[in-house]
């Protein structure tokens, strides 16, 4: 599996932005897609994940009601919508992919920065 990130960006507070993670693979019914965080100075954290079929989702706390995880089969695409972002937002962003019923991310993309300016 290999994944590219992409759509981080610099976005005032209160704006939005879409991340992508395009993903190559045969069966990606199998995989628990990711999202990652990690801010400078600080240890990486979850955000969100997608189970891709049948697209169970999860989110950590501080990004629930305002981010929004999705895939998009044909285009073999995962997205994260993020709305009213905060500065604390402010990280780089990875996407990461697992088999369903590991117990880590095996696999990861290059990471995408997204900078909230207050």
């Amino acid at each position: 599996v290999q994944l590219q990130a992409s759509g981080g960006g610099l976005v005032k507070a209160g704006g939005s932005l879409r991340l992508s993670c395009a993903v190559s693979g045969r069966t990606l019914a199998r995989y628990i897609m990711a999202w990652f965080r990690q801010a400078p100075g600080k240890e990486r954290e979850f955000v969100s994940s997608i189970r891709w079929s049948p697209g169970t989702t999860a989110y950590a706390d501080s990004v629930k009601d305002r981010f929004t995880i999705s895939r998009d089969n044909a285009k073999k695409t995962m997205y994260l919508q993020m709305n009213s972002l905060k500065p604390e937002d402010t990280a780089v962003y990875y996407c990461a992919a697992q088999v369903h019923g590991a117990t880590t991310y095996a696999w990861w993309g290059q990471g995408t920065l997204v900078t909230v300016s207050s």
